[in-house]
């Protein structure tokens, strides 16, 4: 893994580099690199994985806190943060990754080529451990050969098309299978609502109302939540919440702001609304939580 990982970094830093994306020459392929702790997720409506390539990451979504280190990936998937925190940075004092975008089309090709049974391994999570550990690394050594195929010669789009599909089996067989073909089934469903839920994780500390996000899109409130919930997985204000409690657990953290502070900046008025929502959410008051979570990320 080493090796295949040291052989991307090499290929990705001869590109000319700049601060956030980079273009590799290589359709739906971005390069990125931060200087700064805290980095931009990319913005991208289509699914995609996020390779670290150099540095270690973490990202604070609604499902918790994820840790990645170089040759480690995540796959996008509806609720993505909008942003990361760096942990630790290169020998160069750079953080370093690569983003690989699908199509929905692309991704469904793939699915629709795959035996049935291996679906429904996949869907019902009865992968063997040391199988998707086994396709994790093959999506890896599959992104090398991406990079070399592309760096030949004579380009081919046949091989780069080929070798994406080899990417996509290789994730769907891996530990995030199920995640990455249900976030595809749910944002292939309906793009206005794809939309939509990326306006909410940009504006989720201001106040509105289910009726004016209908009302943008033409849609009566009843099949706008329906739709919204069918391929998000909870209601507009749920999402909402969740996103404001999120950033509230980060900002603590990160930040050490107290409750109270955390509590307004992320666009509650209430207090003590807050500490109730917190604690449904993740199970302990805020003081409590941050302390527990401070005392396991220093073991």
């Amino acid at each position: 893994m080493n090796t295949v990982i040291q052989k991307i970094q090499g290929d990705v830093r001869d590109i000319s580099f700049a601060e956030g994306g980079n273009q590799t020459g290589i359709p739906y392929v971005t390069a990125w690199r931060f200087t700064s702790e805290k980095i931009q997720m990319p913005k991208i409506e289509n699914p995609y994985l996020y390779i670290v390539l150099d540095g270690m990451l973490r990202l604070y979504t609604p499902s918790g806190i994820m840790d990645y280190m170089a040759g480690q990936y995540s796959i996008s998937k509806i609720d993505t943060p909008l942003s990361g925190t760096v942990l630790t940075f290169s020998e160069q004092q750079d953080f370093l990754a690569l983003s690989i975008e699908f199509t929905t089309h692309d991704i469904i090709t793939a699915v629709l080529d795959l035996d049935n049974d291996l679906i429904k391994k996949i869907m019902g999570e009865d992968m063997e451990e040391q199988e998707m550990s086994i396709s994790d690394l093959a999506v890896i050594q599959s992104v090398d050969r991406l990079f070399c195929a592309m760096n030949q010669t004579v380009r081919s789009e046949f091989l780069r098309k080929n070798i994406m599909q080899e990417v996509i089996y290789y994730v769907l067989c891996g530990s995030c299978g199920k995640q990455f073909l249900e976030s595809t089934v749910n944002i292939g469903q309906s793009d206005e609502i794809y939309e939509a839920n990326s306006w909410i994780k940009e504006n989720f500390r201001n106040p509105f109302t289910v009726e004016e996000l209908a009302g943008q899109r033409n849609m009566s409130v009843s099949l706008f939540h329906q739709k919204f919930k069918s391929a998000v997985g909870m209601g507009p204000l749920q999402c909402q919440k969740r996103l404001r409690l999120t950033e509230a657990r980060r900002l603590m953290l990160d930040e050490s702001k107290n409750v109270t502070e955390a509590s307004a900046e992320v666009g509650y008025e209430s207090l003590s609304q807050f500490i109730r929502d917190y604690r449904k959410m993740f199970g302990r008051a805020p003081k409590e939580d941050i302390r527990t979570i401070q005392k396991r990320l220093k073991k």
